[in-house]
């Protein structure tokens, strides 16, 4: 198998609720709808939102499930000021806030959100990664 993450489901409780946050208030652009999935494009991966019950019958488990499922997801900021941009515009959007932005024992910046269905986020400066220009992240800068 290729070293390679080529697309992020989300499993929402409300479709139209999940894509106006990330949509209307993240300010992320709508990439296509198909049959009740709604497609976000980024920089080398695509993101999808899809009903929690839809996505749990299609990988054959339960869609009931409560707490912290393991999982971060994460947007890695440019610089320190942006990482405080990110969090007050998730907030801004319905976010609830679960760590502010605080230096890091790695050597970083991050803190932590989770969207309206409760997907925990980081966002994070990571002064030994790059950036490139379309947004993809690099390793070792």
């Amino acid at each position: 198998m290729d070293q390679r993450l080529s697309l992020v489901t989300l499993g929402v409780s409300d479709l139209e609720r999940a894509a106006s946050f990330y949509e209307r208030g993240l300010g992320w652009r709508r990439g296509t709808n198909n049959d009740g999935v709604v497609f976000f494009q980024t920089p080398g991966m695509i993101v999808a939102l899809w009903s929690r019950s839809n996505l749990a019958a299609d990988a054959g488990v339960s869609p009931e499930g409560s707490g912290f499922s393991g999982i971060a997801l994460a947007f890695n900021a440019r610089d320190r000021a942006e990482v405080d941009a990110v969090l007050a515009e998730a907030k801004a959007a319905g976010a609830k806030l679960l760590k502010p932005a605080a230096e890091t024992f790695w050597g970083g910046y991050s803190g932590y959100f989770t969207d309206p269905d409760g997907h925990v986020w980081e966002v994070a400066y990571n002064p030994f990664w790059r950036i490139d220009a379309e947004g993809r992240v690099w390793l070792n800068g």
